[in-house]
């Protein structure tokens, strides 16, 4: 095994916990065991602590009335609990703590908390996952012959309360928590190939076309399922392909 082979295996027991467990790796015996462990849990508390204080810092302004911080979940047993399964950058890790969040600042002090907290979710697990570190190619995102397709980890969220009016206002100075609109508001969250995570308003026909694109169905009938010209679909296509949510594969 060469050097960078080596670095290789070590990071990734650090970030993985179930291969840190593994016969695979404790038979490599290329560390001590309970020095990495306790190395990989520094590194997994650092590690969510930060998207933590990033996805979930509207709840964080909310502590002001709650009293509860979402980072202090990382001090909680159910946090400890879940670093024995834990993969960093994983979508279902970045879930399971996004959960483990919610529950803890869950309250009803401010009406929409819970369409917030959903919304925060969203935006963490949306991020998590694989991505393109360089460009070598078009790659999936360049339109084709083949139909088009959801990208894994796209979210619509259906919200009982226009967020997006209230959110800036929750990181301004305020002594009583800033009222949102209640009105059925649609919210698509999606990530591009390089990490950057997107929001925009839904509205009923882009929200058919995520629903149906599927790689099976073709682009009439998308269309025709959200009942929009060519133009309009073409045009609807290239806005979601910009933003992470729809790709095109490559095609044979």
């Amino acid at each position: 095994m060469n050097d960078r082979a080596l670095q290789d295996e070590v990071i990734r027991a650090l970030a993985d916990a179930p291969y840190r467990a593994s016969a695979e790796w404790r038979g490599r015996r290329l560390a001590d065991a309970g020095q990495v462990e306790r190395f990989a849990r520094f590194l997994a508390r650092h590690f969510y602590h930060e998207r933590i204080v990033h996805f979930f810092k509207y709840s964080r302004a909310l502590a002001r009335v709650t009293a509860r911080w979402p980072e202090a979940v990382l001090r909680q047993p159910g946090f400890d609990a879940l670093l024995a399964t834990a993969v960093l950058g994983d979508r279902a890790t970045a879930r399971a703590v996004a959960r483990l969040v919610m529950a803890y600042v869950a309250g009803e002090e401010v009406p929409y908390h819970g369409d917030l907290l959903r919304y925060q979710e969203a935006m963490m697990v949306v991020e998590a996952g694989p991505r393109v570190w360089s460009d070598t190619g078009h790659g999936d995102d360049r339109p084709a012959v083949a139909p088009p397709d959801l990208v894994e980890g796209t979210t619509l969220l259906e919200l009982e309360y226009d967020l997006p009016t209230v959110l800036p206002q929750l990181l301004q100075p305020w002594t009583t928590p800033p009222d949102a609109p209640r009105r059925k508001t649609r919210l698509l969250v999606a990530r591009s190939r390089h990490g950057r995570v997107a929001v925009a308003r839904a509205s009923d026909a882009i929200a058919s076309v995520v629903r149906f694109a599927d790689g099976a169905r073709t682009v009439d009938d998308l269309a025709r399922a959200a009942g929009l010209r060519p133009g309009d679909i073409a045009a609807t296509l290239r806005d979601l392909t910009e933003i992470g949510a729809v790709r095109f594969s490559t095609g044979s």
